[in-house]
Order: C-alpha cells, then structure tokens, then sequence
C-alpha cells in the first residue's frame, strides 16, 4: 500500500518542509556544486533509465479540494483540472488528447525533452497530499501536490524539496480553455503571472522567475539539499482581482490537518484498515461541498475499452451511486455528509418528486446535454470524447430503491433524522406507486429499448418495504395496508416472471436467458433470506457465468461488434463496484474463505496509490474507465465490511448495498 511504513520518509520531512519553506532562494545552493551524492544510490544511478512504458489509467495520482480534483500523472504532469468545480470544462486536457490540450508539468529537467517519471510516490498518511520523488544523477528532489479544502475558490498547490544534491528543475504550465481548444491570453505583472479564461482567471505564484512563450508559463530553477519553494495556481471568478498572497507553509499544514482530522473519524478499526482508509478519502473527495453532491467520478469518457467507444461523462451526481456512497459513509461513523447530501437531494426534489432525474449536475443542474469534442482524439485514441449525459432523461426504476434505502439507514444511524427523512420517502414512494410497474432503462443505463430489468423491480421492492418498515416505526405517515399489498405484489411479480426454476437463478429482465450482476442485490437487500435456494443459485449462476480471470465480474455480456441489450458495439472490462457486490453476497450465504479471496484480489487491481478506475481489463492487467470512480471504491468499503463479521462468526448485515 501508498502508505506503508516500509515506504514513509522520516518524520522530520514536513516539518522540515514547513520551517525551510522559502527560507533559500531558488537556484542558491550552501553546498559546493561538487558535493557527493548520497554513496548508496551511486550504483542504481550508475544505470541508464528504464524508458518509460505507455501511460495508463492508473498511473494517474488524484488531488482534489471537495469542489474540483486534478489527475497527475507519474511524470508529475497534471493531465486533468477543470478549475471551478468537478463537471466545468478543464484547462488542462491532455489525459484525452495530447500535450497540446494543456497540462502542468512539474519535474527534473529532461534535457532530451522526456519528462522521467517519478522513481516513488505515494499518499501522505491519512491525507490526500501526493508526494513524488525522483532520483536522479544530480540528487533527489520531492513534489508535494495538493489542493487546500479551504471553503474558498480552488487552489493547487505543488511544493518543491531538495532532499540531496542539486537537482534543475522544469515546470510548464500550458492552461488551454474549452477543453483544450483555446489558447489563451497571458499576463506578467507584479510577481505574478495570470492566464485570462474568458468566465475566470487562473493565477501563478511562484517562488523563481516565470516567463511566457508561445501560450506557455515556464519556470526553470535549480533545488538544492535542503531546499523548499513553491508554485501556487489560483482561480478566481472575476478577471481583474488577484486572489490574497498564499502562504503555502500553512496551505499544507491545513490541509494535513483537515484530512488526518476526518480520517480520525471513521469507526471502521478492522484488518482492511489502510484499504478502507484509502477508499473512504478518495470518495471524500468526490463530494461537492457548496451543496452536499457526490460525483460518480473525477473524470469523462476514460474508455472501457481502448479503442472503443463506451466513454461517458461521469462528472455528475447520480442519485445511485451517491445514495449508496452515503450508505457507505454511515456504516463508517460519517453522518456529515449524510446530512448533507440530503440537504442536497431535498433541494433538487423540491416539492415535485415526479419530475426526479436520475442524475445532476452538482450544483443541481438538471440539463446536461450531451456532445462530443471533436478536437479531442480522446485516451489512447478512444474517441468519442463526450461531455454531458444523455441518461438524465432515463426512467431508472431502481434509483428509487437505492434513494430509500440510504434515507432508511441515515435515520437509523441518526435519529433526529427520522423527521426530515420520512417525508422524502413517503413522496417517492407515492410516485414509484405510479410508475414501478413500466418497463425502464434500468441500472445499466441501455441505450436500447426499455424492458422490464428484474433488478429494478427489485430495488423498487426495496423502496416500498423500506417504508412500510418506517410507518411501522411510527417515524411517518403513509397508506401502510396499501403498500404492504403493494410489496407483496412486486415481490410475487419478480419470483413468478424473473427466476428461471430450471437453472435456479434469477435473470436479467422478464423473460430472458441473460445473467446480470445486478441480480445480486437480491441477496443484500433482503429480498429473500440469504440460505433461500433462489438466492444461493443466483450467486452461484453469476460467479460461474459472468467471472473472468481473476474472480472479477462482468456486468453483464456483451456482443463485441454486435450491438447488445444494451444497444451498444463494443466490450468492456470487469465493473468493479460488481466485486464488491459478489464478496458482499458470498459471506452472506457463509462461503467466507472465497469472499476473503476475491476482497485480495479487489485490492490487488488498485493503483500503487490506492485508486481504483471504473473497470479492470483482466486481459491486459490494467484499469480502464473513469478514475477515481466512486462505486470501485466503495466495492472496497463494502468488501471490508462484509468479510470481518463473518469471519468472526457474526452475521454480514442485509442492507441496500449490503
């Protein structure tokens, strides 16, 4: 793991950085230029570099701020920042093009042009702070990124440390608005440099010269053993106000502080520690904190196939997903950002719950038109780039059961929820009255026709059962004779037209051969007792039809060049979050030893940083889809969750998601 103590420096590295910060100027050595370097890394440096392979996925680090993140790479180019908040356009956008579409890289000057990549990196204990380190023939040079939760417009922040000898550094920050598409007007002044982004600015401080080339602010400056400076890139909103001078010392130390202050937290003590950890600060940082939002993902149309053409954006709020985030977040001990996102999910119902998109924006946007940047030849060639989302306007049935479900259990962990909670659940359930019975698009979002997925009739179960359960414990007030006919109506529906007696298993929607992974909420949410044989057989049918190597789980199959159910060309790799839901559902019916199994395996596909995309390519050994993705970090959560108790003779708790 990132943050292992076979990997941590000493101790005396930030406080260091924090009393050395700015005490040198930049390029100003106290040592002799003919200093030795440190003895034990003479012979690695002695051999030539390895040449660096082709970038991936995951080779990407993510910062963020709780209201924007940036993608850096191992180079320590950051390849992905959208400045204002998750789903506005980036500056930088050469993780979906090339370097021409922007980027900020910062590192040891390459005099061949090619940037080395870092020799380590890893995730400051309990933080977000990414620390790069590169040893090189001239000594050992650190990066910290990061971006301070501070409330106000978005900062990145990237520290520079000589840790021995004299090493010349480069940094290139080439900001091109739209995508990638303009090239902006640059401005030298007053010790700071400026690039005007025609609806906001972005500002440069930096502790060395800065000049302007060809649309480019360049830096170049030598750090020396002992040495710390600065560059600071802010965003403001108006064209003319630079933002207050930074102090980047105590940006770092408030950001340390904020990070390690919530890790703190969590309740969750078991043996996947680091890994939940990890998990929980990376869906943190999905969260928008000006409305209580959580985005799917930091990122669009990251490929779940190289070469094809499944690349969405998924820089919006799902109800899905952030419901069961959530979920998540309160089976950990975090009832804040509950209580947020529910603020937030009452302001986009309003008082008009037939009128619910299945997706936001995280301001609480509800067009998100989408189109394709025809200027972005997209990740390793996969094209369409997309930004926006066409599902918004899906009829998504299950949403309903997942919004319900972690309304439910946010008013369990917290009690004085329970009046805030109970009328959003009434009103939704009053609609999905209406409506539960229509073929949808289901979870999958298909792009073909609507049918009548078993999965969403399942969650739409979920939903009713979940408020009957509230009435009856006299925290609302709704038509409870009705809905518990109501519940019995779906339930009989889904074993009479969605299990396939024969093969004892569950199917994909009404009528049909086809598995789904989906299909294993049945067990975790209670629909059935989990020893029922319809259960046991369905677990059993998607782990031997759906696996692939590795034990992880496709959604469902594809038809290669044929389109399939759900209207696309194309394949993809295993959906994570799918793992969790297997490893859930395993210790569930008692086979804890292949659960244990499959949560090595999950953990194995993350990054050497702890992060996790959408899908894994188990052909290939690497990530695909967007990064960080928020349901493959909470498969993580969920897995943990679910082996200790069982392991330990309890009992893994039935819930919406386990």
């Amino acid at each position: 793991m990132s943050n292992s103590p076979a990997h941590s420096t000493p101790t005396a590295l930030v406080a260091g950085l924090l009393t050395d910060l700015l005490r040198a100027p930049a390029g100003i050595c106290s040592r002799g230029e003919d200093t030795p370097l440190i003895p034990s890394l003479n012979a690695a440096l002695s051999r030539p570099r390895p040449a660096r392979r082709a970038g991936r996925i995951e080779d990407h680090g993510f910062i963020g701020d709780l209201r924007t993140g940036a993608l850096v790479d191992r180079d320590g180019g950051i390849a992905w920042l959208c400045p204002q908040r998750f789903d506005a356009p980036a500056v930088f956008a050469s993780l979906l093009g090339t370097e021409e579409h922007g980027l900020w890289r910062l590192g040891p000057a390459a005099p061949d042009g090619c940037a080395p990549a870092a020799d380590r990196r890893r995730y400051l204990a309990g933080t977000l702070i990414l620390e790069s380190t590169w040893i090189t023939r001239d000594g050992t040079v650190q990066v910290l990124d990061f971006m301070p939760p501070t409330g106000q417009a978005p900062q990145l922040v990237r520290i520079v440390r000589g840790v021995s000898g004299r090493v010349p550094m480069h940094s290139l920050l080439r900001a091109r608005p739209g995508y990638g598409l303009h090239t902006p007007q640059l401005d030298l002044g007053d010790g700071r440099a400026s690039v005007d982004l025609g609806t906001g600015r972005l500002w440069l401080e930096a502790s060395a010269p800065t000049r302007a080339a060809d649309g480019d602010l360049l830096c170049d400056f030598t750090v020396c053993e002992g040495e710390s400076l600065a560059l600071t890139l802010s965003w403001t909103e108006g064209h003319d106000v630079p933002p207050p001078p930074v102090a980047p010392a105590g940006l770092l130390k408030g950001t340390q502080d904020f990070w390690r202050d919530w890790t703190a937290r969590s309740t969750y003590r078991g043996p996947y520690r680091e890994a939940v950890e990890r998990s929980l600060i990376t869906l943190k940082a999905l969260t928008y904190a000006p409305t209580g939002a959580i985005a799917a993902a930091a990122t669009t149309s990251l490929p779940e196939e190289i070469g094809g053409v499944r690349n969405w954006d998924y820089r919006y709020c799902w109800l899905r997903d952030s419901a069961m985030i959530v979920e998540a977040f309160l089976r950990c001990g975090s009832t804040e950002e509950a209580r947020a996102w529910i603020d937030w999910l009452r302001t986009v119902m309003g008082d008009r719950p037939e009128d619910l998109q299945i997706m936001y924006g995280v301001g609480g946007e509800r067009t998100l038109v989408e189109s394709a940047l025809g200027w972005l030849p997209g990740f390793m060639g996969s094209a369409p780039v997309r930004i926006g989302n066409a599902a918004a306007g899906q009829l998504q049935l299950d949403v309903y059961g997942e919004v319900v479900g972690a309304l439910y259990e946010a008013q369990l962990r917290d009690p004085a929820l329970a009046p805030v909670v109970a009328p959003l659940v009434t009103d939704l359930v009053a609609r999905l009255e209406e409506i539960w019975a229509q073929p949808d698009e289901g979870i999958w979002e298909i792009r073909g026709p609507r049918r009548q997925f078993v999965h969403s009739k399942v969650m739409a179960w979920t939903a009713v059962d979940r408020a009957v359960r509230l009435i009856e414990a006299g925290h609302a007030r709704g038509p409870l004779a009705r809905w518990r006919a109501l519940r019995e109506e779906i339930h009989a529906q889904v074993c009479e037209h969605g299990y396939d007696e024969e093969r004892n298993t569950f199917t994909q929607y009404y009528g049909s051969a086809e598995l789904d992974a989906a299909l294993l909420q049945i067990a975790l949410t209670g629909f059935l007792p989990p020893q029922d044989k319809r259960v046991v057989g369905t677990v059993e049918a998607v782990q031997r039809e759906l696996s692939v190597q590795g034990g992880y789980l496709l959604r469902y199959h594809t038809e290669g060049a044929r389109p399939g159910v759900d209207g696309l060309a194309g394949d993809e790799g295993a959906f994570l979050v799918c793992s969790g839901w297997l490893i859930a559902a395993l210790a569930l019916i008692g086979r804890v030893d292949e659960a244990e199994i499959l949560t090595d395996g999950l953990l194995a596909a993350r990054s050497d940083l702890g992060l996790l995309a959408e899908e894994w390519d188990p052909h290939l050994g690497r990530q695909l889809g967007n990064l960080p993705q928020g349901f493959s970090h909470l498969a993580v959560v969920l897995a943990a969750l679910a082996v200790e108790p069982a392991r330990a003779g309890g009992r893994t708790r039935v819930g919406v998601t386990a």
